[in-house]
């Protein structure tokens, strides 16, 4: 499995190379990073309709993304990894969503070191590109219309996959956004890991990089100039009802964005 991340807490891209003209022309096009991503998209569709889209192909179709994040001038600040490896058993990976780019990027980071999965909405497991790959990953699916609902398929299922050791990541926010609201960030991931007896690890993120799309929310614009970060907190272990844990992970998020401006 990809070892890209997993002898270093912390992982820098190095400043852009001067490109030429030409290059920069290039390399800057949504359409040429679009052109790349759907064909990584592609490759691993196919693979998860054969049945072979496994924990090992998803780490590594994740690293193929971030690789071609790079070539077009995506600068990554990763810190934290050690807080992946040192948590205790599988945890609830709770983070803010900003972009397209997260979803794609994290199982190449954490995939190579525990076994982990998503709760994802149902029209991505419908849709008929990325379906067949979230499928393949055995996430858990909400709706999002009925909020009841959602708590008791994530509090049942989440149960299920950390009993057996996978790890769940949880996006809070009802929506991708690039502004944090903390009133919008719900407590879903931190009932799970309370009913679970399981850690939580924060995770900071900003990856503006990936403007959402007008129309298709995949299909927005690239801009680097803008740094990706990505902070993964120490592991926090919930005491009473969970609620000083969730303001912590709250504060955690906030700083870090004030952090990186």
């Amino acid at each position: 499995m990809n070892d890209l991340f997993i002898n270093q807490n912390s992982y820098h891209t190095d400043e852009a190379t001067p490109r030429s003209f030409f290059d920069k022309l290039l390399l800057n096009s949504r359409w040429y990073f679009l052109y790349k991503y759907i064909g990584v998209v592609f490759k691993s569709r196919k693979l998860a309709l054969r049945g072979k889209y496994d924990r090992e192909q998803w780490a590594n179709s994740s690293i193929d993304i971030f690789k071609t994040i790079e070539s077009c001038g995506g600068r990554f600040h990763i810190t934290g990894l050690d807080n992946i490896r040192n948590c205790e058993g599988p945890v609830v990976f709770i983070s803010n969503h900003m972009s397209t780019l997260e979803t794609m990027v994290f199982p190449g980071i954490i995939a190579p070191i525990r076994k982990v999965t998503f709760v994802v909405k149902d029209s991505l497991v419908k849709h008929p590109l990325f379906g067949p790959i979230m499928r393949a990953r055995n996430p858990i699916v909400v709706g999002r219309s009925d909020s009841r609902e959602d708590l008791t398929t994530v509090m049942k299922q989440g149960q299920e996959l950390l009993s057996k050791g996978i790890s769940v990541i949880i996006f809070p926010q009802s929506h991708r956004r690039v502004d944090f609201v903390p009133k919008e960030f719900n407590t879903l991931g931190v009932k799970l890991a309370k009913l679970a007896n399981v850690q939580v690890i924060p995770v900071a993120i900003r990856t503006d990089f990936w403007g959402n799309g007008k129309f298709i929310k995949e299909a927005g614009p690239i801009n680097r100039n803008k740094p990706i970060y990505m902070d993964f907190g120490k592991p926090l272990t919930l005491h009473g009802t969970g609620k000083d844990e969730h303001a912590q992970i709250i504060n955690f998020i906030v700083s870090d964005l004030a952090k990186w401006g």
